[in-house]
């Protein structure tokens, strides 16, 4: 089966991000794509030839040394010092999957040929791509304006030889790997160094992954919450249809409907119920989780535009006879929905923890800590003190980095969006939400032990004999750190949303 995903005029959606991240996917610039390139690197070509007029960062310095011209003979030293000097990133690695998604998120942007760079260098990133060929890039250095700085500067070192890569499970020197497959180190020429290192590649492909994992995530906090909501023996009326269209929020209606599906043919829903009300974490819930589902469907609004757009600068317009210097880099919008995002997840990890601290109270029929030995066992104590130590921490992370900037390059650059920090900020929520909604699970499920012989929906019950297979009912006190564990894989395996 062909696996290729050509970039094209096709918009870039994040279903068809998630199908080219798939391994053994390749890219290809479509044809058009390629004569646009081409024709753009054309008119600059020609534009610097015919013309002594400065271009910023094409025939003068960078930031507050943009007055300073560079003689053409200095044009190719320019690019490759820039690359140079700008590669000063520091902090943990980015992981190979989000460092995957930035070099198809920049080859998106040099496409539409209004960068000005040679056809020559998006095929490397595509052959990069293809190859599997990753470059080593760091989390911190960047401001998230005149682009991702840093971090691009890093992805680009490999292009010329410099720099790691991630290789065939190694971390390698770059120019070691390049010269085992034959490929000669590009020598980059008048604007090139600046186009790849302008833009939010990086800011957006973290912003790419959270959501992937974040419209994941919601699915299985739906599960997790109508599973607690059967084991806690609540009612069903707070999902009622008629409720939800009286207040007509799209994620709310969703949340709710979705929850009717998962405890669809549930004994225990339908039983005599003797509790008036159920706690807000219970009941709530399409009000809760549909704010974060309405949250996750407007940063993904923002965030394909972003992804669709061309963010370096200058910007070269061969039609119109211009090139324009402008701030396509600054990543404000992301940075505001990355802050966002991660606030709407982290309260899918709040209102969580809120039910499985209510499952291992010991009321409505169930023991304390969920074990028929309390005392001598300490059941699901614990566990509940880990959910809400991380989202205690999700609560620190969630402090805003978009309400923050810095002064660089000698007042030139005075207002930066931090992007990068939301971005990193926001890609931790998204692995402490992972483990907050399995320790849910794993509560739940334990809960739904001390029902028997009740039933929930079949759906449910199908999902807990599996579960089963791999986690075995807490009869006595074991580390549960494995359970955990056991039960994050489980629920990466697929959940139907």
């Amino acid at each position: 089966m062909d696996k290729t995903y050509y970039i094209s005029a096709d918009t870039l959606t994040l279903e068809r991000i998630a199908q080219a991240l798939q391994p053994g996917s390749r890219l290809a610039l479509s044809e058009e794509r390629r004569q646009r390139i081409q024709f753009c690197r054309d008119y600059l070509t020609g534009k610097l030839r015919d013309s002594d007029e400065l271009f910023y960062g094409i025939n003068t310095g960078f930031g507050s040394l943009c007055n300073i011209m560079i003689s053409k003979e200095e044009t190719e030293a320019l690019q490759y010092k820039l690359v140079q000097s700008h590669a000063c990133g520091t902090g943990d690695e980015v992981p190979p999957e989000i460092v995957r998604l930035m070099l198809l998120l920049k080859i998106q942007s040099l496409s539409y040929g209004f960068s000005g760079v040679r056809l020559e260098l998006v095929e490397r990133l595509v052959d990069f791509f293809n190859q599997g060929i990753l470059p080593v890039v760091y989390q911190q250095g960047s401001l998230g304006a005149s682009g991702d700085l840093a971090p691009l500067a890093h992805l680009s070192l490999p292009l010329v030889g410099l720099g790691e890569v991630h290789y065939q499970n190694g971390k390698r020197e770059a120019a070691e790997i390049l010269h085992a497959l034959g490929i000669e180190p590009l020598r980059l020429q008048a604007k090139e160094g600046l186009a790849l290192l302008n833009g939010t590649q990086f800011s957006g492909a973290y912003t790419g992954w959270c959501l992937l994992e974040a419209r994941r995530l919601f699915h299985i906090a739906n599960l997790c919450s109508a599973t607690s909501i059967d084991a806690f023996d609540c009612r069903l009326s707070p999902f009622d249809e008629r409720l939800h269209a009286i207040r007509a929020h799209e994620g709310q209606q969703q949340v709710a409907a979705s929850i009717r599906r998962w405890l669809e043919g549930s004994g225990l829903a339908v039983r005599d119920k003797y509790y008036v009300q159920d706690p807000y974490a219970f009941r709530c819930t399409p009000q809760v989780h549909g704010a974060s589902w309405d949250a996750i469907s407007h940063t993904e609004r923002v965030f394909l535009t972003e992804a669709n757009s061309v963010t370096d600068n200058p910007n070269i317009f061969p039609d119109s006879d211009a090139i324009l210097s402008g701030g396509n880099f600054h990543a404000q919008p992301l940075a505001l929905v990355l802050d966002y995002l991660a606030i709407a997840l982290a309260e899918l990890g709040s209102i969580s923890e809120r039910r499985t601290y209510q499952l291992i109270s010991g009321v409505r029929g169930l023991p304390s800590f969920l074990t028929s030995g309390a005392g001598l066992n300490s059941g699901l104590m614990i566990p509940q003190y880990t959910a809400a130590s991380i989202v205690s921490q999700n609560k620190q992370l969630c402090t805003p980095a978009s309400v923050d900037s810095i002064v660089s390059s000698n007042g030139q650059e005075d207002h930066v969006s931090m992007a990068a920090n939301a971005a990193t900020k926001c890609f931790r929520v998204v692995q402490n939400l992972e483990r907050i909604l399995a320790i849910e699970w794993m509560t739940a499920a334990q809960a739904m032990e001390f029902r028997r012989p009740s039933q929930s929906s079949p759906a449910i019950e199908e999902l807990l004999g599996k579960y089963r297979e791999e986690v075995p009912v807490l009869e006595e006190d074991r580390v549960l750190h494995y359970d955990i564990l056991k039960t994050v894989e489980f629920l990466r395996k697929g959940i139907p949303g």
